[in-house]
């Protein structure tokens, strides 16, 4: 039962509580797209190292089959021009390019690679291993 002399207050919906649980869903969804990311390339026989370290995925990825041909980002390049294609995709930024070189690959043409890169200003290399 009212009382007369009661002021009509008007109704109200309190949106903090709302809005916690809005971003909360957002940071989990967030946060899960993070391990969606997959990691493409050519498949090759890695070496195996108890060493390995993670290192975050990089943008770039040059592959060396076991026939010695060598691809950037899976499309295929001569070792004289993969420099100049991949400071022209980097171009003034700092970058990181992981290597995979199949484990059949001779060490000069894996080294030949690495010399090419280590031209460009900025890069940083990563080769890929697998755990042991």
């Amino acid at each position: 039962m009212r009382l007369p002399d009661e002021p009509d207050l008007p109704f109200q919906i309190n949106i903090v509580p709302m809005i916690d649980v809005i971003f909360a869903i957002l940071t989990f969804f967030m946060m899960s797209s993070l391990f969606l990311t997959r990691s493409t390339g050519v498949p090759v026989n890695l070496p195996k190292a108890t060493t390995a370290q993670a290192q975050n995925s990089g943008r770039f990825t040059v592959t060396v089959n076991a026939q010695g041909q060598i691809q950037l980002n899976n499309q295929t390049v001569s070792l004289s021009e993969l420099q100049p294609r991949l400071k022209s995709l980097v171009g003034t930024q700092s970058a990181q390019v992981i290597i995979n070189a199949d484990e059949q690959v001779s060490h000069g043409q894996v080294v030949a690679v690495m010399d090419q890169l280590r031209q460009i200003p900025g890069l940083r290399l990563a080769i890929a291993t697998q755990p042991k």
